[in-house]
């Protein structure tokens, strides 16, 4: 859709240009006198011309049969120019139109992989081929779109399954009568465990699908970035201890910014939460906020697995999960939720990472003027 807005106004010139090319109007005029022309030619055919200094007179039947013949002619030259011009129009008009209208029918049935030949060379391009190429370029969004949706579809009915999957067969095992305390303590701990993952996978799909068709308003509010990403650390304090990870900051006091901050603490959670997952215990964590010219920059990096540059590609897509050993941690919605967010803001996120190394996420975020 971008590529059509942006060549729009190069289009629309091209159209002008096609239809009020000089050479039609000329072609136009030059029919109009050749019409006219020989029709006064055959009205003072004959010896009408053998001498021009003698006054003539034409007898009135004459007049009257060469008046009827000349308007049999024009008559004739009229049908004859028609009958071309329906030709032409049969060419260049129906069949084209024919081909927009079948290409059309077959899209509005859903089936977006059509795709009609254009009628000329690029730089030979009618209205019709511009009609044609921005229908092509429609069909082709909206087959990615129906492409996406699928995927989307087909990835939250296995994330539900498998929460939903492991409620019910802890649910049928814990009414066994036979069960000690122990193991319906542990059954029962199981069971919340799978519920906050469905819950956790319900949030984030009604939070991106809201952030996605602008339904969270964003409101803007100068705060400070410092203490936030501080908070943000510190909600996270139980798991980095439990996996005794050694945490270091760098975080410039006073930063202020203006920018949604309760979408902002969004990205800094799932950052913060992805580093202490994929650290392994004994590993540690680097957050750290500077100024640089009219910007924050935010980098949280990790020692933790790293990743590949493939999966490097494709980290802030939907349900994406590139490291297999951590997904019973997740549900590949964090990193989306962060891009649409950062693109909300209308700031940066860039990754850094290396398989076995760690990584490193920089947001760039416009400071306060």
């Amino acid at each position: 859709m971008m590529i059509f807005r942006l060549n729009r106004k190069k289009k629309d010139k091209r159209l002008k240009d096609s239809i009020l090319s000089p050479w039609r109007f000329a072609l136009y005029f030059a029919i109009t006198g050749f019409a006219v022309s020989v029709s006064f030619l055959l009205f003072f055919s004959g010896n009408l011309f053998d001498a021009p200094d003698t006054p003539v007179f034409i007898p009135e039947g004459t007049v009257k049969e060469r008046a009827l013949r000349t308007l049999f002619n024009i008559l004739f030259i009229c049908l004859f120019m028609s009958a071309i011009d329906g030709i032409r129009k049969r060419i260049f008009n129906h069949r084209p139109v024919m081909r927009i209208i079948d290409a059309l029918g077959k899209i509005t049935k859903g089936d977006f992989s059509v795709r009609i030949k254009p009628l000329h060379k690029k730089r030979a391009f009618n209205e019709y081929d511009i009609i044609i190429e921005d229908i092509n370029k429609m069909a082709k969004e909206l087959s990615s779109i129906e492409t996406l949706k699928t995927d989307f579809i087909s990835n939250v009915s296995h994330e539900i399954k498998t929460p939903l999957a492991v409620i019910q067969s802890y649910a049928e095992i814990l009414q066994s009568p036979d069960l000690s305390a122990e193991e319906r303590l542990e059954y029962t701990a199981s069971l919340k465990h799978a519920s906050e993952r469905l819950n956790g996978l319900i949030t984030g799909i009604l939070k991106l699908s809201k952030l996605e068709n602008q339904q969270i308003s964003y409101s803007l509010k100068s705060y400070n970035l410092s203490e936030q990403l501080c908070q943000a650390l510190l909600l996270f304090e139980n798991d980095w201890e439990k996996k005794e990870l050694e945490i270091s900051t760098d975080i410039e006091d006073d930063i202020l910014i203006e920018a949604d901050e309760e979408l902002l603490l969004t990205v800094w959670s799932n950052l913060i939460s992805n580093a202490v997952k994929f650290t392994e215990k004994g590993g540690s964590i680097s957050v750290s906020l500077k100024k640089e010219r009219s910007f924050a920059i935010v980098k949280i990096s990790d020692t933790g697995c790293g990743m590949t540059r493939e999966t490097g590609l494709h980290i802030f897509e939907k349900f994406y999960q590139g490291d297999t050993s951590h997904t019973t941690e997740g549900n590949g919605l964090g990193l989306a939720l962060v891009k649409r967010v950062i693109d909300i803001t209308k700031s940066e996120i860039t990754v850094e990472s290396e398989l076995g190394k760690g990584s490193t996420f920089t947001v760039k975020i416009r400071l306060k003027q």
